[in-house]
């Protein structure tokens, strides 16, 4: 454990219990929510990457322009 998170767990630790508790609940649903915004994003790149070369086969083929041809 790092030196300011044993810092920041003492310091909780002198809290009331119900604000002890509250703030657990903060902590564990943001981890979660990095846990689900880390796996959205390993996920999504390759739809990304599909919707790339997608985009470059039209431009090459003829099919759409650059914007700044528009």
């Amino acid at each position: 454990m790092t030196q300011a998170l044993s810092a920041a767990v003492a310091t909780a630790a002198q809290l009331p219990e119900e604000e002890q508790d509250a703030l657990a609940a903060i902590l564990l649903e943001e981890m979660e929510s990095e846990e689900r915004w880390s796996t959205l994003f390993a996920d999504s790149q390759n739809l990304l990457e599909r919707m790339a070369n997608e985009a470059i086969q039209n431009l090459q083929a003829g099919r759409v322009q650059p914007i700044d041809q528009l």
